[in-house]
C-alpha cells in the first residue's frame, strides 16, 4: 500500500508541482531568444549570471525583499500574538455575543473584505498608501486564520494549569505567556507558514494600498517589471524574478517544516 501511495503522489506531482517547477527554474537560465520557445530542455547557451544581475539591478528585486520583509515580519507576529490572545477568550468564555463574534471573525477567511471601504477608512486615519496602513489591513484580514485554527486547541485544553497558576498568583498576562502560548506552539507553527505565505505573496491589497515604487513589495515588483517589459516580454527575465520571489518562502517552508513535526509530536506526547 506503501508502494502505491508513492506513486500515486509522484505521478499526481509530476505535471502539477515538478513541471512548472522545472520550466521556471530552467528557463530563467537561458537567453531571451531561446526561453521564448518556453521548452523543457537544458540551455543551449547559458544566462545565469546575466539574468540573474538583471533582475537584481533593474527589477528592484533588493528593494522588494526589505519592503516584503518589514511588512511580512511584524504582520505575522501581530496575527500569531493577537490571534492567540483572540483564541483564549474565545474557548474559555460561554458569552454568546463573543462566540458570535467568533463566527464572524472566522467567516473573514471566506469573505474577502471590499477595496472601497477600506482605501475610505486608511484615508480617515491618514494612512493611505502607506506601509503601516497596509500592515493593519493585512493584520486585520489574516486574524481569522489564527483565531480558527487555535480556538479548537484552547477548547480541547483543560483549564486546570491556568487555575492552579491563578491560585499561586500568576497574573493573566503571565498565565498567558508561560502556559497557553507554550501548548499552542503547534498550532501556531502551522498558522505561521500560512500566514508566511499568504502575507509574502499578496498582491492585491499592496497594489491598492501601497503607492509609490518605494514602497513597492517583491509581488508589485515582479508586476512593474513584467508590465515594463510586456512589448518585448523576456521570459527569462521574468521567470528569474519569479524565482528570486519564490526563494524565500521555500527556504521558510524548509525550516519551518520541522518545527511543525517536532511541536505537533510534542504536542502528541504531552497530550
Amino acid at each position: 500500500m506503501r508502494i502505491v501511495k508513492y506513486t500515486l503522489l509522484s505521478l499526481f506531482a509530476i505535471p502539477w508541482v515538478i513541471v512548472p517547477f522545472w520550466l521556471v527554474v530552467v528557463n530563467s537560465f537561458k537567453p531571451a531568444g531561446e526561453a521564448a520557445e518556453l521548452g523543457l530542455g537544458l540551455p543551449r547557451e547559458w544566462a545565469i549570471v546575466e539574468n540573474y544581475t538583471t533582475v537584481i539591478d533593474t527589477g528592484d528585486y533588493l528593494a522588494g525583499l526589505a519592503n516584503s520583509l518589514k511588512i511580512a515580519v511584524p504582520v505575522v507576529l501581530a496575527v500569531l500574538l493577537v490571534g492567540a490572545a483572540a483564541a483564549w477568550a474565545y474557548g474559555r468564555s460561554g458569552s454568546r455575543w463573543l462566540q458570535a463574534s467568533y463566527f464572524v471573525l472566522s467567516l473573514s477567511i471566506l469573505i474577502p473584505p471590499s477595496i472601497i471601504p477600506t482605501v475610505h477608512v486608511l484615508r480617515g486615519l491618514g494612512l493611505d498608501g502607506t506601509p503601516s496602513g497596509y500592515a493593519l489591513v493585512l493584520i486585520g484580514t489574516r486574524l481569522g486564520i489564527v483565531v480558527f485554527l487555535a480556538t479548537g486547541f484552547v477548547r480541547a485544553f483543560p483549564p486546570d494549569l491556568e487555575d492552579a497558576a491563578s491560585i499561586d498568583g500568576a497574573s493573566r498576562p503571565q498565565i498567558f505567556a508561560r502556559i497557553l502560548l507554550p501548548l499552542l506552539r503547534p498550532v501556531l507553527f502551522v498558522g505561521s507558514v500560512i500566514l508566511v505565505i499568504n502575507v509574502w505573496n499578496d498582491f492585491f491589497f499592496g497594489l491598492f494600498l501601497l503607492k509609490g515604487q518605494d514602497n513597492a513589495t517583491l509581488p508589485l515588483t515582479l508586476f512593474q517589471f513584467a508590465s515594463g517589459t510586456l512589448q518585448t516580454l523576456q521570459w527569462n527575465l521574468v521567470f528569474a524574478h519569479v524565482l528570486l520571489t519564490t526563494l524565500p518562502l521555500v527556504a521558510v517552508y524548509v525550516i519551518a517544516q520541522k518545527h511543525v513535526l517536532a511541536g505537533l509530536t510534542e504536542g502528541a506526547l504531552k497530550g
